[in-house]
């Protein structure tokens, strides 16, 4: 029998300290050729226990949608924030992913006393803890990368798919499929494309045309 994770150790280390207002904090979309990456932070109440809570790509996209709004209803604060391809290619993904991670956490409204990221830093002064795979290991962490799945998820298949039809991005939600590749190839880049991931996909446009 596998062992089971304790989704909250991480937090009950925190809550025995005092702390209560203890924020999960994760990203989505730093592989996308398309699109904003997208990240969330989010406080949920000392003690709460979200059974099904895990790494958002662990869930089905049903159980996802039902999680994000049970999340969004159970949570103390919570905060999305986007970072458009045009940054993405001027600051660079990992600058921008870490910019929309404290654009979330400034956009809660509560003052956090303590971080828990996803495998990063962010730039401000509160304490934090990086976690490695902490999507799959911390519950707030897990939910924060709910939150930020589902609105990418969304802005995929609602808005972005219905803007540049023949690319197929609800399918594919922005990722190197050969589908996409071979849509960018054929049609060129969307205003939405990452220039700067491009780089292999535009020089093969110019071999066929």
């Amino acid at each position: 029998m596998s062992e089971e994770i304790n989704r909250l150790a991480f937090e009950a280390e925190l809550w025995e300290q005092g702390l209560t207002a203890v924020a999960g904090v994760d990203e989505v979309g730093r592989g996308c050729l398309f699109g904003d990456v997208v990240a969330a932070a989010v406080i949920l109440p000392v003690g709460l226990v979200l059974e099904e809570v895990n790494d958002s790509k662990q869930l089905s996209e049903k159980k996802r949608d039902r999680l994000y709004d049970q999340i969004v209803a159970e949570a103390v604060a919570w905060c999305v924030a986007r970072i458009d391809a045009k940054v993405i290619d001027e600051i660079n993904i990992r600058q921008a992913s870490r910019l929309a991670m404290k654009q979330a956490i400034l956009g809660l409204g509560v003052q956090p006393e303590h971080l828990l990221v996803d495998a990063e830093s962010v730039e401000l002064s509160i304490p934090q803890t990086a976690i490695i795979k902490g999507d799959a290991l911390s519950q707030s962490i897990a939910a924060a990368s709910i939150l930020a799945k589902v609105t990418r998820d969304r802005l995929c298949t609602d808005v972005w798919d219905q803007l540049y039809p023949g690319y197929g991005i609800a399918g594919h939600k922005g990722y190197a499929t050969k589908t996409h590749r071979e849509a960018i190839a054929s049609l060129g880049p969307t205003p939405l494309h990452r220039r700067s991931f491009l780089g292999n996909i535009l020089a093969e446009q110019q071999l066929l045309f």
